[in-house]
């Protein structure tokens, strides 16, 4: 079996973090996603996201599965939710729930996450796996001129 862990981002080279993010199938579900990635704007992308580590406590991970990089994923504060993003190489799509199940666990054990959020496009057409663990439909929302379908999932039992 695959195993799946969790390192910062500032630890996988950033030609890898580079070549992952200027894979043209991602743009198909990723609307924000724009333009070309060089060294410069992963640095930039890697800063950023480390800078929620230090300014939230808790942030997005680099997701290997069996010691190799295979996308990027975690939570970031939305307001005042805690959203669950997952950017996955198209070669790893199929880890998509297993590494969802491993960060919702993360989840359930941190006692400032009460739900999750996941912002997804309106290409996100396949849904019956969220609805399978408990997301509920919110309503659409609009960020950075983008629109993405809203889904909560309780982390904490009533």
């Amino acid at each position: 079996m695959t195993k799946i862990s969790f390192i910062r981002l500032s630890a996988v080279p950033a030609e890898e973090i580079a070549a992952h993010m200027s894979d043209p199938a991602l743009a198909a579900h990723m609307p924000l996603l724009k333009g070309s990635w060089d060294r410069k704007r992963t640095a930039d992308f890697v800063a950023m996201k480390e800078a929620r580590w230090a300014e939230d406590g808790l942030g997005h991970w680099a997701i290997l599965a069996d010691g190799a990089y295979v996308g990027w994923g975690g939570f970031q504060l939305e307001g005042p939710d805690w959203d669950f993003g997952l950017v996955l190489k198209p070669s790893a799509f199929g880890l998509g729930m297993r590494i969802t199940a491993r960060a919702l666990e993360f989840a359930r054990r941190d006692v400032r996450i009460p739900s999750v959020t996941f912002l997804l496009p309106p290409t996100r057409t396949k849904l019956a796996a969220l609805t399978r663990m408990g997301a509920r439909f919110e309503g659409d929302v609009t960020l950075d001129g983008a629109m993405f379908r809203k889904f909560r999932l309780a982390t904490t039992a009533p």
